[in-house]
Protein backbone atom coordinates (compact mmCIF):
# COMPACT_ATOMS: atom_id res chain seq x y z
CA UNK A 1 0.00 0.00 0.00
CA UNK A 2 2.98 2.11 0.78
CA UNK A 3 3.93 1.91 -2.85
CA UNK A 4 1.00 2.73 -4.33
CA UNK A 5 0.37 5.78 -2.09
CA UNK A 6 3.92 7.01 -3.19
CA UNK A 7 2.74 6.51 -6.99
CA UNK A 8 -0.26 8.32 -7.13
CA UNK A 9 1.59 11.40 -4.98
CA UNK A 10 4.08 11.45 -7.55
CA UNK A 11 0.76 11.70 -10.37
CA UNK A 12 -1.00 13.94 -8.59
CA UNK A 13 0.03 16.88 -11.58
CA UNK A 14 -1.60 14.72 -13.77
CA UNK A 15 -4.49 14.56 -11.74
CA UNK A 16 -7.71 16.66 -13.21
CA UNK A 17 -8.42 19.41 -10.91
CA UNK A 18 -11.85 18.14 -10.81
CA UNK A 19 -11.23 15.41 -9.29
CA UNK A 20 -8.37 17.38 -6.85
CA UNK A 21 -11.26 19.26 -6.08
CA UNK A 22 -13.88 16.82 -5.42
CA UNK A 23 -11.25 14.44 -2.82
CA UNK A 24 -10.01 18.08 -1.43
CA UNK A 25 -13.41 18.83 0.37
CA UNK A 26 -12.95 16.33 3.39
CA UNK A 27 -10.43 19.46 3.89
CA UNK A 28 -11.67 22.14 3.31
CA UNK A 29 -14.02 24.44 5.21
CA UNK A 30 -15.75 25.85 1.96
CA UNK A 31 -15.37 28.47 -0.41
CA UNK A 32 -16.84 30.84 1.67
CA UNK A 33 -16.41 32.53 5.49
CA UNK A 34 -20.01 31.52 6.48
CA UNK A 35 -18.99 28.09 5.82
CA UNK A 36 -16.04 28.27 7.54
CA UNK A 37 -17.57 30.03 10.84
CA UNK A 38 -19.94 26.94 10.80
CA UNK A 39 -17.04 24.58 10.71
CA UNK A 40 -15.38 26.67 13.69
CA UNK A 41 -18.27 26.39 15.67
CA UNK A 42 -18.57 22.79 15.44
CA UNK A 43 -14.99 22.09 16.29
CA UNK A 44 -15.25 24.80 18.46
CA UNK A 45 -18.31 22.73 20.62
CA UNK A 46 -16.30 19.55 20.69
CA UNK A 47 -13.62 21.13 22.63
CA UNK A 48 -10.48 22.36 19.94
CA UNK A 49 -9.35 25.57 18.79
CA UNK A 50 -9.19 26.91 15.64
CA UNK A 51 -6.83 28.38 13.15
CA UNK A 52 -8.66 30.12 9.99
CA UNK A 53 -6.63 30.25 6.71
CA UNK A 54 -7.93 32.25 4.15
CA UNK A 55 -6.67 30.00 0.61
CA UNK A 56 -4.25 31.85 -1.62
CA UNK A 57 -0.79 31.86 -1.88
CA UNK A 58 1.69 34.25 -4.62
CA UNK A 59 -0.30 36.80 -5.93
CA UNK A 60 0.49 39.06 -8.81
CA UNK A 61 -0.41 42.21 -8.37
CA UNK A 62 -0.88 44.95 -4.77
CA UNK A 63 -4.40 45.11 -5.28
CA UNK A 64 -4.63 41.05 -4.86
CA UNK A 65 -2.46 41.57 -1.78
CA UNK A 66 -4.60 43.91 -0.44
CA UNK A 67 -8.08 42.29 -0.76
CA UNK A 68 -5.81 39.46 0.67
CA UNK A 69 -5.28 41.02 3.92
CA UNK A 70 -8.50 42.71 3.37
CA UNK A 71 -10.53 39.08 3.89
CA UNK A 72 -8.54 38.57 6.96
CA UNK A 73 -9.36 41.49 8.73
CA UNK A 74 -12.62 40.26 8.00
CA UNK A 75 -12.35 36.95 9.20
CA UNK A 76 -11.02 38.40 12.72
CA UNK A 77 -13.99 40.88 13.02
CA UNK A 78 -16.54 38.03 12.38
CA UNK A 79 -14.08 35.55 14.96
CA UNK A 80 -14.92 38.11 17.65
CA UNK A 81 -18.22 39.03 16.39
CA UNK A 82 -19.39 35.21 16.86
CA UNK A 83 -17.10 34.70 19.81
CA UNK A 84 -15.26 31.90 18.48
CA UNK A 85 -12.24 30.08 19.78
CA UNK A 86 -9.96 30.77 16.51
CA UNK A 87 -7.32 32.74 15.67
CA UNK A 88 -5.38 33.00 11.62
CA UNK A 89 -2.71 31.89 10.08
CA UNK A 90 -1.09 34.07 7.22
CA UNK A 91 1.01 33.29 4.44
CA UNK A 92 3.08 36.25 3.45
CA UNK A 93 3.57 36.13 -0.15
CA UNK A 94 -0.12 36.20 -0.27
CA UNK A 95 0.10 39.72 0.75
CA UNK A 96 3.02 40.56 -2.38
CA UNK A 97 6.26 39.57 -0.10
CA UNK A 98 7.40 38.97 -3.82
CA UNK A 99 6.66 41.77 -5.03
CA UNK A 100 6.84 44.54 -2.64
CA UNK A 101 7.77 43.95 0.78
CA UNK A 102 7.24 47.08 2.78
CA UNK A 103 3.61 46.55 0.99
CA UNK A 104 3.52 43.15 2.47
CA UNK A 105 5.35 44.96 5.90
CA UNK A 106 2.26 47.47 6.02
CA UNK A 107 -0.35 45.29 4.99
CA UNK A 108 0.61 42.29 7.55
CA UNK A 109 0.75 45.05 10.18
CA UNK A 110 -2.30 46.09 9.47
CA UNK A 111 -3.77 42.82 10.23
CA UNK A 112 -1.89 42.34 13.50
CA UNK A 113 -3.54 45.68 14.48
CA UNK A 114 -6.70 44.25 14.43
CA UNK A 115 -5.80 41.18 15.80
CA UNK A 116 -4.46 42.96 18.66
CA UNK A 117 -7.79 45.13 18.96
CA UNK A 118 -9.92 41.88 19.33
CA UNK A 119 -6.86 40.53 21.77
CA UNK A 120 -6.59 37.15 19.13
CA UNK A 121 -2.90 36.69 17.52
CA UNK A 122 -1.85 35.10 14.05
CA UNK A 123 0.79 32.82 12.81
CA UNK A 124 2.61 33.20 9.76
CA UNK A 125 3.29 30.17 7.76
CA UNK A 126 6.59 29.01 6.90
CA UNK A 127 6.58 28.85 2.77
CA UNK A 128 9.05 27.49 0.27
CA UNK A 129 13.46 28.24 0.56
CA UNK A 130 12.58 31.61 -2.07
CA UNK A 131 10.42 33.21 1.01
CA UNK A 132 12.40 31.83 4.48
CA UNK A 133 14.60 34.70 4.92
CA UNK A 134 12.36 37.27 4.14
CA UNK A 135 9.62 35.62 5.91
CA UNK A 136 11.84 35.47 9.34
CA UNK A 137 12.74 39.12 8.94
CA UNK A 138 9.47 40.16 8.17
CA UNK A 139 8.62 38.60 11.72
CA UNK A 140 11.46 39.74 13.65
CA UNK A 141 9.99 43.39 13.15
CA UNK A 142 6.18 42.64 13.51
CA UNK A 143 6.79 41.00 16.89
CA UNK A 144 8.95 44.02 17.70
CA UNK A 145 5.88 46.02 17.47
CA UNK A 146 3.54 43.75 18.50
CA UNK A 147 3.66 40.36 20.43
CA UNK A 148 0.72 38.28 19.20
CA UNK A 149 2.55 36.76 16.53
CA UNK A 150 3.67 33.17 16.35
CA UNK A 151 6.23 31.61 13.23
CA UNK A 152 5.83 28.66 11.79
CA UNK A 153 9.35 26.33 11.33
CA UNK A 154 10.29 23.63 8.93
CA UNK A 155 11.57 20.52 10.58
CA UNK A 156 12.93 19.35 7.10
CA UNK A 157 15.20 22.14 6.72
CA UNK A 158 19.01 22.29 7.57
CA UNK A 159 18.77 26.11 8.39
CA UNK A 160 16.13 25.57 11.34
CA UNK A 161 19.08 24.54 13.54
CA UNK A 162 20.36 28.22 13.01
CA UNK A 163 16.84 29.87 12.85
CA UNK A 164 15.21 28.87 16.31
CA UNK A 165 18.27 30.13 18.58
CA UNK A 166 17.35 33.59 18.51
CA UNK A 167 13.73 33.04 18.62
CA UNK A 168 13.23 30.69 21.16
CA UNK A 169 16.08 33.30 23.15
CA UNK A 170 13.28 36.07 22.85
CA UNK A 171 10.24 33.11 23.62
CA UNK A 172 8.78 34.01 20.05
CA UNK A 173 5.58 31.37 19.75
CA UNK A 174 6.34 28.75 17.35
CA UNK A 175 4.92 26.55 15.23
CA UNK A 176 6.94 23.31 14.21
CA UNK A 177 5.96 21.20 11.46
CA UNK A 178 7.93 18.86 9.13
CA UNK A 179 7.41 20.82 5.74
CA UNK A 180 5.83 20.20 2.43
CA UNK A 181 7.18 22.19 -0.35
CA UNK A 182 9.49 20.31 -2.87
CA UNK A 183 12.78 22.00 -2.37
CA UNK A 184 16.12 21.10 -3.67
CA UNK A 185 17.60 18.31 -1.60
CA UNK A 186 20.41 20.70 -0.53
CA UNK A 187 18.46 22.80 1.44
CA UNK A 188 17.20 19.47 3.33
CA UNK A 189 18.26 16.90 6.57
CA UNK A 190 19.56 13.67 5.42
CA UNK A 191 16.82 11.67 3.67
CA UNK A 192 14.16 14.17 4.07
CA UNK A 193 12.64 13.78 0.73
CA UNK A 194 13.25 10.33 0.52
CA UNK A 195 12.04 8.98 4.19
CA UNK A 196 9.07 11.19 5.97
CA UNK A 197 10.29 9.56 9.30
CA UNK A 198 13.97 11.03 8.65
CA UNK A 199 12.29 14.02 9.85
CA UNK A 200 11.36 13.17 12.83
CA UNK A 201 14.40 13.07 15.49
CA UNK A 202 15.06 17.03 13.80
CA UNK A 203 11.16 17.82 14.68
CA UNK A 204 12.00 16.12 18.37
CA UNK A 205 15.04 18.48 18.53
CA UNK A 206 13.06 21.56 17.95
CA UNK A 207 10.35 20.73 19.62
CA UNK A 208 12.59 20.14 22.80
CA UNK A 209 14.29 23.30 22.55
CA UNK A 210 10.79 25.03 22.73
CA UNK A 211 10.21 23.12 25.92
CA UNK A 212 13.65 23.89 27.06
CA UNK A 213 13.30 27.96 26.86
CA UNK A 214 9.86 27.74 27.64
CA UNK A 215 8.35 29.42 24.59
CA UNK A 216 5.18 27.94 23.27
CA UNK A 217 5.21 25.96 20.81
CA UNK A 218 2.61 24.12 18.32
CA UNK A 219 3.57 20.72 17.65
CA UNK A 220 1.96 20.39 13.99
CA UNK A 221 2.19 16.96 12.73
CA UNK A 222 -0.25 13.60 12.44
CA UNK A 223 2.75 11.50 12.43
CA UNK A 224 1.70 9.05 15.23
CA UNK A 225 5.21 7.33 15.85
CA UNK A 226 6.28 11.53 16.81
CA UNK A 227 3.29 12.22 19.14
CA UNK A 228 3.68 9.57 21.07
CA UNK A 229 7.38 10.40 21.39
CA UNK A 230 6.46 13.91 22.27
CA UNK A 231 3.85 13.03 25.00
CA UNK A 232 6.27 10.15 26.15
CA UNK A 233 8.98 13.65 26.53
CA UNK A 234 6.32 15.74 28.53
CA UNK A 235 5.21 13.14 30.65
CA UNK A 236 8.82 12.76 31.46
CA UNK A 237 9.55 16.03 32.17
CA UNK A 238 6.70 17.56 33.37
CA UNK A 239 6.09 19.88 30.78
CA UNK A 240 3.21 22.49 31.25
CA UNK A 241 0.45 21.84 29.22
CA UNK A 242 -0.29 25.56 28.76
CA UNK A 243 2.83 25.40 26.78
CA UNK A 244 2.22 23.71 24.10
CA UNK A 245 -0.48 22.38 21.68
CA UNK A 246 -1.12 19.58 18.96
CA UNK A 247 -2.29 20.95 15.50
CA UNK A 248 -3.64 19.20 13.16
CA UNK A 249 -5.06 19.63 9.17
CA UNK A 250 -9.20 19.95 9.01
CA UNK A 251 -10.10 16.46 8.09
CA UNK A 252 -6.92 14.72 8.68
CA UNK A 253 -6.56 12.06 11.37
CA UNK A 254 -9.44 12.57 13.08
CA UNK A 255 -9.36 9.74 15.37
CA UNK A 256 -6.09 10.85 16.57
CA UNK A 257 -6.70 14.44 16.88
CA UNK A 258 -9.88 12.57 19.24
CA UNK A 259 -7.82 10.71 21.60
CA UNK A 260 -5.32 13.35 22.17
CA UNK A 261 -8.44 15.50 22.98
CA UNK A 262 -9.41 13.01 25.23
CA UNK A 263 -6.13 13.00 26.75
CA UNK A 264 -6.38 16.41 28.24
CA UNK A 265 -4.21 17.83 25.73
CA UNK A 266 -5.10 21.02 23.50
CA UNK A 267 -5.64 20.90 20.35
CA UNK A 268 -5.46 23.36 17.04
CA UNK A 269 -7.39 22.34 13.60
CA UNK A 270 -5.56 24.08 10.57
CA UNK A 271 -8.85 24.95 8.93
CA UNK A 272 -8.44 26.61 5.53
CA UNK A 273 -11.37 28.12 3.00
CA UNK A 274 -11.77 29.95 -0.25
CA UNK A 275 -12.07 29.81 -4.26
CA UNK A 276 -8.12 29.28 -4.51
CA UNK A 277 -7.64 26.00 -3.01
CA UNK A 278 -5.78 23.71 -5.81
CA UNK A 279 -2.01 24.62 -4.81
CA UNK A 280 -3.15 23.79 -0.72
CA UNK A 281 -4.62 20.77 -1.89
CA UNK A 282 -1.82 19.48 -4.07
CA UNK A 283 0.54 19.72 -1.49
CA UNK A 284 -1.75 18.09 0.90
CA UNK A 285 -2.70 15.24 -0.94
CA UNK A 286 0.78 14.21 -1.45
CA UNK A 287 1.17 14.45 2.13
CA UNK A 288 -1.52 12.37 3.25
CA UNK A 289 -1.04 8.97 3.87
CA UNK A 290 -4.03 7.44 2.58
CA UNK A 291 -4.14 9.21 -0.80
CA UNK A 292 -4.75 6.14 -2.85
CA UNK A 293 -7.76 5.58 -0.59
CA UNK A 294 -9.08 8.77 -1.21
CA UNK A 295 -8.75 8.70 -5.13
CA UNK A 296 -9.82 5.40 -5.57
CA UNK A 297 -13.25 6.54 -3.76
CA UNK A 298 -13.26 9.74 -5.58
CA UNK A 299 -12.74 7.98 -9.13
CA UNK A 300 -15.41 5.20 -8.53
CA UNK A 301 -17.95 8.03 -6.70
CA UNK A 302 -18.25 7.36 -3.12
Amino acid sequence: MHLLNTLVARAIPLIPRALIQKISRRYIAGDTLAEALARVQQLNAQGFCVTLDVLGETVSTLQQAKATADDYIEVLDAIQDHGLQANISIKPSALGLLLDAQQCEQLAQGILDRADLHQNSICMDMEDVSCTQKEIELFARLKARKGNIGLALQAYLQRTYLDIEPLVREASPLRICKGIYVEDLSHLVPDAWSNRRAINEHFLKHVGRCFDTGSFVGIATHDAALIENIVELVRRDGIDRTKFEFQMLLGVCEPLRDKLLGMGFNVRIYVPFGKDWYGYSTRRLKENPGIAGHIAKALIGF
